[in-house]
């Protein structure tokens, strides 16, 4: 149990038998009345998002998130599979239960699975990954200077805004939580 005053970004609390992610929260004390808490909560299978008012101090049941680093091996049809390298066990995702990692999931790479209640919920990606370009416009010499962008595809298909001088088939760093580009990659 958790009091709804311990609520921070990111927390995960039990609610009508769904697993839910506190987004946002304000702390309120009327000057007539009790203090109250005002949520933001997204559903972690759904996605749904749901404003809730907790009285201050209310005890919630928190949500135990398991996670384990397994590794995306290959895709099964329209399952992603992972495999645990310790144990060899595979655990299938489907795209919905992915969501919008899968733009940057590429066989190999190591991510840590979520689960609640030994059910798989969602992927969590490293901060920021190394991935090649695709596709994108020919950079024209003399363009660097007005630190322009261009889009640019990926090869897991993503798209990002890449700076005008990258060219195809360079290796770059992505962060996967705002698809920015961080830099090229130096081997």
């Amino acid at each position: 149990m958790i009091s709804s005053n311990d609520f921070r970004t990111g927390t995960t609390i039990e609610l009508d038998g769904a697993v839910w992610r506190v987004i946002e929260f304000l702390h309120v004390k009327p000057g007539k009345g009790s203090a109250f808490v005002r949520t933001k909560l997204k559903a972690v299978v759904s996605g749904s998002v749901v404003e809730k008012t907790f009285r201050a101090g209310e005890m919630v049941p928190q949500a135990l998130l398991e996670k384990s680093k397994l590794q995306h091996t290959y895709m099964d049809g329209d399952e992603f599979v992972f495999m645990d390298m310790t144990s060899y066990e595979e655990t299938r995702l489907t795209a919905k239960q992915i969501g919008e990692s899968r733009k940057y999931l590429k066989e190999g790479m190591e991510v840590n699975v979520v689960s609640w209640n030994e059910k798989p919920l969602e992927v969590e990606l490293p901060n920021s990954v190394v991935l090649e370009i695709k596709e994108t416009d020919p950079g024209v010499k003399g363009d660097t200077a007005s630190g322009g962008t261009k889009p640019a595809i990926l090869e897991t298909g993503a798209q990002v805004m890449v700076p005008l001088f990258i060219s195809i088939g360079e290796k770059i760093r992505v962060d996967t939580r705002n698809d920015s580009y961080l830099g090229r990659e130096t081997q």
